[in-house]
């Protein structure tokens, strides 16, 4: 990256983190360009140099957020072996077949917490659900988790499509839900929620794979 590229990225992340504070005070529906700036530090001409519209830094805000969430999965001692391969890699690699549940705390606990501690972040892309896709954010899960656990069982490929977009569809719905009332429950009683609907599924779903 050259100097005015860090710059630019620097700008950039000034005015993520000017979203993120003004976010939780108020909503992004009366949030104005001016007070970004003003937060930021910066002039209204170098936020039209970086977006058209308040909406193009909602996006950029969101995949700022996500990429340091998943940087901090990546770089933490419990989800990392001695040689550098990842530890939830590792599990699903290794665990015995009957230990091996697409939802497990493991790696289903922080990123709720994630979620919690973003709540503001979350509850308004979801306003702008069909602009962001904000499903596609998921995409960590489906690379990292799904498939990786599918492969162990073996599962056709022409099924595991359907497989992965019905619990990913579930999932995300959950996640929604949750947002929405404000995160209400707390993160145990969530993460029962979410096995007991997706783990029995999963199950039951390989047992007929296999009949």
């Amino acid at each position: 990256m050259n100097k005015s590229e860090s710059k630019y990225y620097n700008t950039a992340c000034l005015m993520d983190d000017a979203l993120l504070l003004l976010i939780e005070k108020k909503d992004f529906e009366y949030i104005t360009v001016k007070e970004i700036c003003d937060k930021a530090g910066v002039n209204r001409s170098t936020f039209y140099l970086h977006y058209e519209t308040m909406t193009d830094l909602l996006d950029e805000t969101s995949q700022y957020v996500l990429k340091n969430f998943y940087l901090q999965m990546q770089n933490a001692d419990d989800f990392n072996m001695a040689d550098g391969e990842c530890g939830i890699a590792r599990h699903i690699s290794e665990a015995p077949l009957n230990e091996l549940y697409l939802v497990t705390p493991k790696y289903l606990e922080p990123y709720l917490q994630f979620v919690k501690n973003n709540k503001c972040l979350f509850r308004t892309t979801l306003k702008y659900y069909e602009l962001f896709k904000w499903n596609n954010t998921y995409a960590y899960m489906y690379e990292h988790i799904f498939n990786p656990i599918l492969d162990r069982y073996d599962v056709p490929e022409n099924v595991k499509s359907y497989l992965v977009t019905f619990h990913m569809k579930g999932l995300i719905a959950i996640i929604d839900r949750w947002v929405l009332n404000d995160c209400a429950e707390n993160i145990p009683e969530l993460m029962d929620i979410i096995k007991m609907c997706m783990n029995r599924s999963f199950a039951a779903i390989l047992m007929n794979l296999n009949s």
